[in-house]
Parts: structure tokens; C-alpha cells; sequence
């Protein structure tokens, strides 16, 4: 029997699973790593404690699993998008990461926008410049830190730092690159217009490939790490999304998928290049071979759910660790104490700032209608209900680019509930199902693996690998008490916009 090695690079955490030539979970394992935020709105990571994580992990993985190196027939990788790696020429790490959800860029994007024509950046990169995106950070180095900058002979995304030293070669897929701003993303290819205009050299950027390619083999000194044979096949793979999307068979029309991690995303499949006229959604290639997708992306979905265990869990974390329990398990458990709309309750979720549909780095979470009434079980359901009217807000957008959905399916933490589940269902109207394969992003890079070092296609593999095993349909009495509490939540952005500006440049001093 042979397997193939999914690895997910999160931003909390790399999952690694090992996956037959059935499409069979063997066995997973994840290792966590540190994220920096040394100022308000920036988010670092350390490259180097990526390569570290995920060599633990793998050899954690093959040890526990029975795994012998020879079995482990090719890998695929997946990892968060945007993160910004800068190498010098002998391969040295110049600084920390900025990540997807460091906010520090604002002023690049407008320059970006200046510098470029901002429709024609969006005729050729099919997006805005937000934030999160590559090409700001890489304005921000010039800028801020010449010094570094002087120094940089290589760019690269997160995952394809990991692939580097796996496999001591250059590349990054078309899916996963077109969230730097520099794809032409209906070419294909990198925009020499827009590497020309942002003073950017292409000669840094890595090889673009579609994600089932082999990119390159496993040498013999991160077979030695590792654990894997030296030779072992890896593929491209790709961004965190088109990972997720594959994992759970979004590859056709009528199917949206519904990404619950840190951040929370809504995805569809494009059989041709589409775009957002208003660059509200994002436009990128697919992992998918020579398809597109469009997707929406909420920063804090998951992330706020988090934020709330963290610091206002502690009942919860307590007696998750004395009984043995999952920590949000507790605390879904504790939200269905309320009723729908937490009694005129609604959490904003926008602890980091926003991306769809308020491109807006200074947003700002909050309760709204807060009274004597309220416990907590009524802001967790609070909580759990923001995310999923921002993760709706998506869809709307979708809807009215005559995007036809017939079914959701969702992944991520939140997908595990089947009370979250139910009330996805409840808000977008529409019927939540979830497939057999549950690890999202590292699935879909082992469906990568497969499809290129056994040479099938993607799409035929997923029809053959993933199937529903969970439908959960709207209930409409529901859906009709969410609809008035969604119409009130879809106000409070514009309401509270000067207020939350007001307050992020106060904290700024």
C-alpha cells in the first residue's frame, strides 16, 4: 500500500496526514509555532520555526503511523496565503514573515493603487490591493527597512519555503501566487506590467506551476530530518483555500465550500476566468489545473471564536482539561442555552480589520445591544452568529454575480458542530453537507500529491475519493428569525465605520 503526505501550514499550527491510494486517512499530527505581533495590527512568523514544525511533525507522523519512508509515494503542500518570505542570495531568512492577517500595509495599497491605474491593477490581477496581500508587503520592506531590502534576492510564499527545504528548489503554483498581486491571473503568469510599474524584479519570484505538479524531490539531507526517502516526490500543492476547496470536492459549478479556520472563507468553482467587476471578491486560479475560482474572506472567523475561548473560556478550559473534553464542544454546548439572536444580541467580528465585504483595516469588533438580560451564553451564541452573518455577507456578493449554489459544504473547526452546522444552514439558506475527508487543506494537498505522481486528474480523483456523509437541510422558521437579525448585523459596519476609525487612530496615538 501506498500513501501520500498532506501538509498544511497553518498560522497557529502544520497538520500532517498520510492519506492510501484509496483516499483513506491513515493517521494525522500537528505541531504548533509562535505567531509575533510586536506592534497593534502586525502578525510575524519565524520561517525557520515552519521547516522546524513540519520535520517534527512529519517524522511524529511516520513513527506513530508505522510508516516506512519507502510507502510515502509523494507529498503535496498547502499553507497559508500572502505570507511574505524574503531570502538573501545564499538563502538566509532577512527577517520575519509578515503574514495574511498583518494589517500594517494600508498606505502601500494606496500607493500600489496610484502606481499601477487602480482598474487596470484589477483588469490584470483580478483584485484590489488589500492589506493582506504580498505585493504591499514587499512596498512596505523598500520603504520601512531598505537595509533588509538591499539585501533580498528571493520572495516566496510560506508553504514554498517549506518545499525549498524539503527539495532544495524554486516554485509556487498559480493558485497560491495570485494572492500577491503580481499574477495576471487570467494568463496565468507573472504581470511583468505590474513587476515593471511596482519596481519589483521578476527574478525574484519563484517558477509558477500548476499544484499538481512535481516541483521537485525530497533531498537526502531533508530526507534525514524527516524521515521521508530521499527522491520522494513534491508536488506544487497550494494556497490554504484552493487546498480546502479540493479537499471537500469543490471542483464544479453549484457547490460553494465554507472555510471555518483562523479566517473564514466562501469559495466557488469557475470554469473560466470571472471576475468582481467591484474587486469585492477575489478572483484567483484554482488548484484545480487550469481553473479559476472566486472566493470571499473574512479575517477573524474562527480567530474570533478563539479569541473568545482565550479570554473568556476559562470555566470551559478548565473543565475541558479535568474531563478530557474538547474546549468547543463546551462552549457550543453553552451558546444553545440561548435563543436565536441571543435575545437581541449581535457581535461584530472584526478583530483584525476586514477584507470582504469591508476592505477596511481599521474595523473593529464589538457587542451591540448588550443588556442586564445577557449571559454568557447569550455572547457566545453572539459570537457564533457574527461569524456566520459575516461568512453570509460572501455569498450575498456571489449571488449577485449570478453565482448558482445548489449545496455548502464546510470545513474547518466550526464544521465539526453539528449545532454550527445547523445554523450555517439556518442564515444562508441552503443546505450544509459535510464529506468523509474532515482535514480540509492537508486532504487536498495529499489529492494533489496523488494527481500528480500518479497521474489522474484532480477533479476525476475527488469524485472518487470524497463523498457526503452529513446533510443538514434549513430549517425555515430559522431561517426567517435570522434573516430580520441578518438584516440589522448588515448595518452595522456602515453605522459604526467613523466610530471604528476614530478608535483605531486614537490606539495608534
Amino acid at each position: 500500500m501506498g500513501y501520500f503526505l498532506g501538509v498544511d501550514l497553518g498560522t497557529s499550527a502544520v497538520k500532517c496526514i498520510l492519506v492510501d491510494e484509496a483516499g483513506q486517512v491513515k493517521a494525522s499530527k500537528s505541531v504548533e509555532y509562535p505567531l509575533y505581533q510586536p506592534h497593534p495590527g502586525w502578525a510575524e512568523q519565524n520561517p525557520e520555526d515552519w521547516w522546524i514544525g513540519t520535520a517534527e511533525c512529519v517524522k511524529l507522523l511516520l513513527q506513530e503511523a508505522r510508516i516506512a519512508a519507502a510507502e510515502v509515494l509523494g507529498v503535496g503542500l498547502s499553507g497559508q496565503m500572502h505570507g511574505s518570505v524574503f531570502l538573501d542570495e545564499k538563502l538566509a531568512v532577512i527577517r520575519p514573515a509578515l503574514l495574511w492577517c498583518d494589517q500594517r500595509t494600508a498606505e502601500q495599497c494606496e500607493w500600489i493603487e496610484q502606481a499601477v491605474g487602480k482598474e487596470r491593477l484589477g483588469e490584470l490581477t483580478g483584485n484590489k490591493a488589500l492589506t493582506g496581500f504580498t505585493a504591499p508587503k514587499i512596498v512596505w520592506l523598500r520603504q520601512n527597512e531598505p537595509d533588509a531590502y538591499a539585501r533580498v534576492a528571493h520572495i516566496m510564499l510560506p508553504k514554498d519555503y517549506v518545499r525549498l527545504k524539503l527539495t532544495g528548489t524554486f516554485g509556487i503554483d498559480v493558485a497560491d501566487a495570485s494572492g500577491t498581486l503580481l499574477l495576471d491571473v487570467a494568463k496565468r503568469d507573472w504581470s511583468q506590467e505590474v513587476l515593471d510599474k511596482l519596481g519589483i524584479e521578476r527574478s525574484w519570484l519563484p517558477p509558477l506551476f500548476e499544484s499538481n505538479d512535481i516541483v521537485g524531490t525530497l533531498t537526502p539531507e531533508a530526507a534525514g530530518i524527516t524521515g521521508l526517502a530521499e527522491g520522494t516526490p513534491v508536488v506544487a500543492g497550494g494556497g490554504d483555500q484552493a487546498c480546502g476547496a479540493v479537499g471537500v470536492g469543490v471542483v464544479k459549478p453549484g457547490i460553494a465550500s465554507v472555510a471555518m479556520g483562523t479566517s473564514g472563507v466562501v469559495f466557488v468553482h469557475d470554469g473560466t476566468y470571472q471576475e468582481d467587476p467591484e474587486r469585492r471578491l477575489h478572483s484567483f486560479c484554482h488548484g484545480v489545473p487550469g481553473k479559476w475560482h472566486r472566493m470571499g474572506v473574512m479575517l477573524a472567523a474562527g480567530g474570533s471564536f478563539q479569541w473568545w475561548k482565550n479570554h473568556f473560556g476559562f470555566e470551559e478550559l478548565e473543565l475541558a482539561k479535568k474531563e478530557g473534553r474538547d474546549v468547543y464542544d463546551l462552549l457550543t454546548t453553552r451558546a444553545q442555552e440561548a435563543p436565536i439572536g441571543s435575545e437581541g444580541l449581535l457581535f461584530a467580528p472584526y478583530l483584525t480589520g476586514e477584507r470582504v465585504p469591508h476592505p477596511d483595516p481599521k474595523a473593529r469588533g464589538g457587542f451591540i445591544g448588550l443588556n442586564l438580560r445577557h449571559s454568557k451564553a447569550h455572547l457566545t451564541r453572539a459570537v457564533m452568529e457574527g461569524i456566520t452573518f459575516g461568512l453570509r455577507d460572501s455569498l450575498e456578493l456571489m449571488k449577485e454575480s449570478s453565482v448558482e449554489v445548489t449545496e455548502l459544504r464546510v470545513n474547518g473547526g466550526g464544521a465539526k458542530s453539528r449545532f454550527w452546522r445547523q445554523m450555517i444552514a439556518d442564515v444562508f439558506g441552503y443546505p450544509v453537507v459535510t464529506v468523509n475527508s474532515t482535514d480540509g487543506p492537508a486532504y487536498g494537498a495529499a489529492v494533489m500529491a496523488a494527481s500528480g505522481v500518479l497521474g489522474k486528474d484532480t477533479t476525476a480523483l475527488c469524485e472518487e475519493w470524497i463523498q457526503v456523509v452529513d446533510r443538514v437541510e434549513p430549517i425555515e422558521e430559522n431561517r426567517i428569525q435570522y434573516e430580520r437579525y441578518y438584516e440589522v448585523y448588515r448595518s452595522l459596519y456602515p453605522t459604526l465605520r467613523d466610530t471604528f476609525h476614530k478608535l483605531s487612530d486614537l490606539a495608534q496615538g
